[in-house]
């Protein structure tokens, strides 16, 4: 069967594109061959790699009690906070998008300004909220004689994570509803159904994409967070201290190798579910 005319001229500009495209990706590919790929290929090999008749760092990993513990609360902490996140961040978006009022463009900006800290910055404010010097610590030595200080904690953790995880879930949830179309609530409000029925019904379906897209990178954010882990205190158990106490106190480099992969493979496949969760509605991770 012959071409069409239309699929005949498409085939022939995609041929003249080729070598303009390969010339526009050679920087990019470049890049991500020197500084990504060669360094993850090392960076695989490396955990493979066996110290002392020990077995592979995977193996020690997957073997240890303290390391998976240390996973297994990363992954907990990342799952709460982002929950967290969703929740507060989801019902403030929509508020924020629907409602006008004076004073409104300072509130966004207000809630939103923590994507501009680091995370060592935003470790030391939990730290003057919760620390032994904080705000909370005095408060309780006047209501209670004794010292409120859970900054060192996973409860002050949770609490840096999620102060630069909302702002993330606001900023997409207040874009998203842009693209919601109101005359679907209408219908549902025209139809008998009550406030709540159509929150469930229509505005939570619609804005499913845009909040399982942004809940996967609130979850690998934390997952990979250090700054604001390290500067609460590297006894957390936390993988991402756990990494670096492996690589800077025991030089052992196999064992942060393997810890890293692992790491690295978990947040992967909570991207990717996330990516074929609402790959068909168009949201790309």
């Amino acid at each position: 069967m012959s071409a069409s005319p239309g699929h005949a001229l498409a085939l022939r500009k995609g041929v003249r594109l080729r070598p303009s495209a390969a010339v526009a990706l050679a920087p990019a590919m470049a890049v991500l061959l020197a500084f990504w790929l060669l360094p993850l290929t090392h960076l695989i090999l490396l955990g493979a790699q066996g110290t002392d008749g020990q077995g592979s760092g995977y193996w020690q990993v997957l073997s240890s009690a303290q390391y998976l513990g240390s996973l297994l609360q990363t992954c907990l902490l990342a799952l709460v906070v982002t929950l967290a996140a969703l929740l507060v961040g989801g019902i403030s978006g929509v508020f924020l998008a629907r409602q006008q009022f004076f004073g409104r463009s300072a509130l966004v900006a207000l809630l939103t300004f923590p994507l501009a800290f680091p995370g060592v910055v935003v470790g030391f404010l939990v730290i003057l909220l919760a620390g032994r010097q904080g705000i909370f610590a005095a408060l309780g030595l006047q209501l209670a004689g004794e010292r409120w200080v859970f900054a060192y904690s996973l409860v002050g953790l949770f609490i840096g994570y999620l102060y630069f995880s909302i702002p993330r879930v606001i900023l997409t949830v207040m874009a998203a509803c842009e693209s919601l179309d109101r005359s679907l609530e209408e219908a549902a409000h025209s139809l008998g159904a009550g406030h709540w029925r159509v929150v469930c019904d229509v505005i939570i379906p619609g804005l499913a994409p845009a909040l399982v897209s942004c809940g996967a990178i609130c979850f690998a954010t934390s997952m990979g967070a250090f700054g604001t882990a390290f500067t609460l205190g590297t006894r957390l158990n936390v993988t991402p201290v756990a990494i670096y106490n492996v690589f800077t106190n025991y030089a052992n480099f196999t064992v942060a190798a393997a810890l890293s992969v692992i790491l690295g493979l978990v947040t992967w496949a909570v991207l990717l579910l996330a990516r074929r969760m609402v790959g068909k509605a168009g949201v790309v991770l």
